[in-house]
């Protein structure tokens, strides 16, 4: 996939609204694999929609979105299945991660079903990102910044075109932050992909190209 296009979207629950003032909904926009954008916005004004949207858990939305020109409501379940395997990766606000498991197992059942990267790998992330002491822990014993870097790590156990990160840093401090931005940027530049962080506030520190408000 090559690139995503929003053409004149509303979420409907925005509908019967006209002081709607957005870069994004109502607009014509397009994202492009290899570019880094952010899309900020302040609390209400649909970026978890859009969230939903783009990796197809919702379609309560007016307009369109595109994939490669192809309107996404006309994709099967199947090749939603096929796209969130090989041309988008997620990394969920809410981490939607297994308590009842290590940090590490947390990540291996994600590479272990795509068999994208090497253990010695994934260990020198959790080193690099400054886990490496917690990685048999349970995540339910790990504080809320330390498992938004388990759910990063997960996110990248995969080939994709465009990763998506939906305030992927809210709860780590600059340090933790800028190296977190850096692997990123560094993952995502090996397979020629898009990079797409939301925000509502702190956001990570990267080369945006273009920055959209919601």
């Amino acid at each position: 996939m090559n690139k995503i296009t929003l053409r004149n979207t509303m979420p409907r629950v925005f509908a019967c609204r006209d002081d709607i003032v957005s870069d994004t909904w109502r607009q014509d926009i397009t994202l492009e694999r290899g570019h880094v954008y952010l899309i900020e916005a302040a609390s209400g004004t649909g970026k978890s929609s859009l969230c939903s949207y783009l990796i197809g858990y919702r379609n309560d939305y007016d307009g369109e979105i595109l994939f490669d020109d192809r309107d996404i409501r006309s994709l099967k379940r199947f090749e939603w299945t096929r796209l969130r395997q090989r041309s988008l990766s997620y990394v969920f606000q809410e981490l939607r991660l297994f308590p009842e498991l290590t940090a590490w197992e947390n990540v291996e059942i994600k590479n272990r079903l795509t068999s994208h990267k090497p253990a010695a790998e994934i260990e020198s992330w959790f080193e690099r990102l400054g886990i490496a002491d917690r990685r048999d822990t349970k995540l339910a014993h790990m504080s809320f910044g330390q498992q938004q870097r388990v759910a990063f790590m997960r996110a990248l156990c995969q080939p994709y075109d465009f990763i998506l990160a939906d305030e992927p840093v809210s709860h780590l401090d600059r340090v933790n932050s800028a190296i977190m931005a850096e692997l990123l940027l560094s993952e995502a530049r090996q397979q020629g992909a898009g990079i797409i962080v939301t925000s509502i506030g702190h956001h990570m520190d990267l080369p945006y190209e273009k920055t959209f408000r919601l």
